[in-house]
């Protein structure tokens, strides 16, 4: 199939809308539903995602998409007890497929609410059960179990959208793409990212282990394909923050680390201890926690709602409750697709566990960034690597 017609594309006045290849076949074929113009662009830019951390890690991987970034991504690496409960993913055996959509789903429940789903394997049973139960646009991967296809197909009335792709697909060389009757012409990024680019090791702490090492090269390879500006905070084989089109450096920074503060959060003893309304869903459920674990919850007391939220009324998680608990995440990688330009930035990540570092350099401050490091033995590499994704 050399075309595929759209209902429309960004938005219903845009028509007609298509995709098409002007020399072979598309690498994917729709086994279900309609996908739309923004479903295609997050699923080949998520498969994308996942197949390079699947190559860089040797581990399956996942990621939940929306609005042409990444909300999560992750590799399969087992959840403790404390993560099973915060990703809701009940009391059967993940495959290390499941582990990982567990992961890239639970980082950022708010933001992956409606997502698109990319899987770097075939798609299982069990990733298929911990899918079905999530408000999902769609998914894309190289195959599926037969059992996996039919739970999907049965989501949203039947109409689910669900993508194969070539998993042999190369793109060309070249790229093109128009904007307002321009055309613009790049070489394809092909980027390819191991232990190489951590060579630089520009702070007096020069030490990085494997697993630090793992945890920035996935920053690395989300922030490839997750719109510019952007910071990915990093930890234990998932992103937990990711700082997305943002057009000032420091504000990525703030946004991603307020983004892991949340995941942190979720796993206090307080919002563990949260007892909910039978019957309520877990969006809901998901914003409840979001206003508790902010400072909009005393007024949320203050008018008496949370009635509609809690059997029992919570006590006040208070800012230096927060900040206690915030001060035990520690470990966390941070990668930036272009240099920091202040120190500033560090100032914000070890506020949020931020133990290493890669990023690109060049900044006329690096000497300023580097002290910043130094003043917190934060181990920093420079990868002179740049990766903007517009």
């Amino acid at each position: 199939m050399k075309e595929l017609q759209l209902k429309y594309g960004c938005n219903p006045n845009q028509k007609p809308a298509r995709v098409y290849m002007e020399n072979g076949d598309l690498p994917i074929t729709v086994l279900n539903g309609k996908p739309g113009y923004i479903n295609l662009l997050d699923a080949l830019n998520g498969y994308q995602l996942v197949k390079e951390l699947k190559e860089a890690t040797g581990l399956p991987a996942a990621t939940s998409f929306k609005h042409v970034s990444p909300a999560g991504a992750a590799v399969g690496l087992p959840l403790n007890d404390t993560l099973k409960a915060v990703y809701f993913t009940g009391d059967f055996e993940l495959t290390p497929l499941a582990s990982a959509y567990a992961r890239a789903r639970g980082a950022d429940r708010m933001s992956s609410f409606g997502d698109f789903i990319s899987l770097s394997d075939k798609c299982d049973k069990a990733t298929a059960q911990l899918i079905a139960k999530e408000v999902s646009d769609g998914i894309i991967a190289p195959s599926y179990e037969d059992e996996a296809l039919e739970i999907l197909k049965a989501k949203k009335k039947g109409g689910y959208c669900i993508l194969q792709i070539d998993e042999n697909y190369v793109p060309p060389e070249i790229e093109v793409k128009q904007v307002f009757g321009v055309m613009f012409e790049q070489g394809h990024n092909f980027q390819k990212f191991d232990d190489s680019i951590f060579a630089n090791m520009v702070t007096e702490n020069k030490t990085l282990s494997e697993d630090e090492k793992r945890n920035l090269l996935i920053s690395q390879i989300v922030l490839k394909y997750t719109q510019s500006n952007s910071v990915c905070f990093v930890k234990d084989g998932q992103a937990i923050g990711i700082g997305a089109g943002q057009q000032s450096r420091i504000h990525c920074t703030r946004l991603a680390g307020d983004k892991a503060d949340k995941w942190w959060l979720r796993q206090s003893p307080q919002v563990l201890g949260l007892q909910f309304v039978d019957g309520i869903k877990r969006a809901d459920r998901d914003n409840a926690i979001d206003v508790y674990t902010s400072d909009e919850y005393e007024d949320v007391l203050a008018e008496g709602k949370w009635q509609t939220i809690f059997k029992v009324k919570p006590a006040v998680f208070t800012r230096e409750e927060k900040k206690a608990w915030i001060s035990k995440n520690t470990g966390v990688a941070l990668g930036s697709d272009a240099f920091f330009p202040f120190g500033d930035n560090i100032e914000r990540a070890r506020k949020s566990g931020v133990t290493v570092i890669a990023e690109p350099g060049g900044s006329v401050r690096d000497d300023n960034v580097i002290e910043a490091c130094n003043k917190y033995g934060i181990a920093m590499a420079f990868t002179g690597i740049r990766l903007f994704h517009h």
